[in-house]
C-alpha cells in the first residue's frame, strides 16, 4: 500500500488480486444480494484507492482493508435495514465448492447427505447474529487473528472471541443436528 500511494500502480494491481476473493466473500456473506455485495466490494476498494495517501500501516493490511469493509457493512446495514446473506454451498462464482470429478464424495447418497448439512449450516448460518457471522468469516474466511478482528471491528479481543466461539457452538450444533 506504501507503494502504492508513491505512485506504484502494480503494488495496488496484487493488493487487490490478493485480496479481492477474501473480501469479496466477507462482504457476498454479510449482504443479502450479489448486488449489494458487489456495490459495497467497489465501495470498499475506492475508499482504499481514495485514502492511499492517508495510509499509514499501523497495522497490517488486512486489518486496515477489512476495517474499511466492517464500516461499509455497517453503514449498509443501518441505511438499507439489511440482515443476512444465506449460504449456499457455492463460491463468489456461482461454482459448487465441492469439485465432483472422481470424488467418492459424489455418490449419490454422499451428496445428499453434504447438501443436507449444507442447508442446516446456511440455516444457522443466517440466524447468526451480524457480529457473530461477521466475526466468524472474518476469521475463517480471511485467516484474521482475534487482534486484527478487533482492530477491524474497533471492538475488544473478549468480545470478538465470545462472537466466534458463540458462532463456532451454534454452527456445530447444526451440523451435529
Amino acid at each position: 500500500m506504501l507503494a502504492f500511494a508513491q505512485g506504484n500502480a502494480g503494488a495496488f494491481d496484487r493488493l487487490y488480486a490478493r485480496h479481492k476473493g477474501t473480501v469479496f466473500r466477507f462482504i457476498a456473506r454479510s449482504l443479502p444480494t450479489q448486488a449489494d455485495a458487489e456495490e459495497i466490494f467497489q465501495d470498499v476498494w475506492m475508499k482504499a484507492i481514495e485514502a492511499r495517501t492517508r495510509y499509514e500501516p499501523r497495522a497490517k493490511f488486512t486489518t486496515w482493508l477489512y476495517a474499511i469493509a466492517h464500516n461499509r457493512l455497517v453503514d449498509a446495514w443501518r441505511r438499507k435495514g439489511l440482515v443476512l446473506v444465506p449460504l449456499d454451498g457455492d463460491d463468489a462464482a456461482g461454482r459448487p465448492a465441492i469439485d465432483p470429478a472422481g470424488d467418492p464424495a459424489n455418490e449419490p447418497f454422499a451428496q445428499l447427505s453434504t447438501r443436507e448439512a449444507m442447508a442446516r449450516f446456511a440455516r444457522a448460518f443466517e440466524k447468526l447474529p451480524p457480529a457473530q457471522r461477521e466475526a466468524f468469516v472474518m476469521k475463517e474466511e480471511a485467516g484474521m487473528s482475534i487482534a486484527e478482528i478487533a482492530a477491524a471491528t474497533d471492538s475488544n479481543t473478549e468480545a470478538v472471541k465470545s462472537r466466534i466461539r458463540y458462532a463456532t457452538a451454534r454452527l456445530r450444533e447444526a451440523l451435529d443436528g
